[in-house]
């Protein structure tokens, strides 16, 4: 358990921010100073697209930590500029992280206090933050989460499906044979899914999706919280289909497919799925993920795959 918020602390370091409006921020117009900060690791939900999603804690962290860790230093000062905050940015990514990790360590046992930001969102969702709060837990030092925005459950509000169970995988495989792989792994999971994707995946990523899960409930949700936010809904098949004839969208897009269809399909509809599982899926997955899609029984869905096997090893034999 992290510390509360407001717990004494030590008295804080000299910010290296120059002038009187270090340790402040601006809030419609009028400069507020920011409170004590706990010595420690602060991980600050950002805005997602719109800057006026931000917190007021959040402004107040980033205000009062002596640095700021974020992915983008350019992207990053689009918040802090907006908002007055004149905090110190250093990048931290994936690209410098292992040489940009011990110097942010050496801060925290110091005594600073640093606000670790993602370009986007809540940081360690799909971003490099994870091992730099790991290693500052291991080494003893305090993080405090500072909650906010999130693609991920905007989305998920945003998309009409299932709440209640939901499963986040993060972005799919870039590679069609790797994500079909992975998708039939996740294909018997009872509970609503959600992946992160970029533009120009995004019509082969559902096509994909359509045909390993099959014919359930679907939203692709983009740019939310911008001016062009989307959300459009439909089955798998049908926004693969629209995506397939679009040109790729631009912009942040998130996919939210609903859960299994709960209706148990007929026998032709089982043996279809059954012949585009078995293309490149053991026996055993296979039949767990047509299980999953189909609603049928698992010892039915089983029979007809090992018919279907049977069937063409003796077409091939036939063949030969």
């Amino acid at each position: 358990m992290t510390s509360p918020h407001r717990s004494p602390t030590p008295a804080r370091p000299e910010s290296s921010a120059a002038g009187t409006d270090a340790n402040t921020f601006l809030v419609a117009g009028t400069r507020v100073s920011a409170p004590a900060l706990a010595p420690g690791l602060h991980v600050v939900a950002t805005p997602i697209g719109n800057l006026g999603d931000v917190t007021l804690r959040a402004l107040e962290t980033l205000a009062g930590a002596d640095v700021i860790a974020c992915e983008d230093t350019r992207m990053s000062r689009r918040l802090t500029e907006r908002y007055g905050i004149t905090t110190p940015l250093v990048p931290y990514h994936d690209h410098n992280g292992a040489s940009a990790r011990p110097k942010l360590l050496a801060r925290l046992a110091a005594g600073h206090r640093i606000a670790l930001i993602s370009d986007a969102g809540t940081p360690l969702v799909s971003d490099p933050g994870f091992k730099l709060v790991v290693e500052a837990a291991e080494a003893g030092h305090t993080v405090h989460p500072v909650p906010g925005a999130s693609a991920l459950l905007a989305a998920l509000v945003a998309a009409g499906l299932p709440t209640d169970c939901f499963l986040f995988d993060g972005f799919l495989p870039p590679k069609s044979g790797q994500r079909r792989n992975r998708l039939t792994a996740l294909a018997s999971v009872p509970a609503t899914l959600v992946f992160y994707e970029t533009g120009p995946r995004l019509a082969e990523s559902l096509a994909d999706l359509a045909d390993r899960l099959g014919p359930r409930k679907a939203a692709v949700c983009r740019e939310l919280t911008k001016a062009y936010e989307e959300v459009r809904r439909g089955d798998l098949a049908t926004l693969a289909a629209h995506y397939g004839q679009a040109e790729a969208p631009r912009g942040e897009i998130v996919l939210v497919v609903g859960p299994p269809l709960e209706e148990a399909a007929g026998d032709a509809t089982v043996d279809e799925a059954l012949a585009r599982a078995l293309k490149d899926a053991t026996l055993k997955d296979a039949v767990a993920a047509v299980t999953a899609m189909t609603g049928r029984p698992k010892r039915e869905v089983y029979a007809r795959a090992l018919a279907l096997s049977e069937g063409r090893a003796e077409d091939k034999a036939a063949d030969d």
